[in-house]
């Protein structure tokens, strides 16, 4: 049975930055931005891939958890 991994990825939009900006929990060291989460979701493996290879040799899951808070000004 070869081994997995799973790593949790959490995302939100940063509006000043106009990027999802995207860092892996526990202590992965895994933190990038793109401009849209198609582009975030593709730079994920292979930079989870070149963090992990001297230290893992298996199947790594990425979970990405996005969130946002959407607001709206009253008048």
């Amino acid at each position: 049975m070869s081994k997995r991994l799973k790593i949790t990825v959490r995302a939100f939009w940063d509006d000043e930055a106009k990027v999802w900006a995207a860092q892996s929990d526990g202590g992965f060291g895994l933190f990038t931005e793109a401009e849209t989460l198609e582009a975030l979701q593709k730079k994920l493996p292979p930079l989870a891939q070149d963090l992990l290879e001297d230290e893992f040799d298996g199947a790594i899951d990425i979970e990405l958890v996005t969130t946002s808070h959407p607001y709206v000004h009253a008048a």
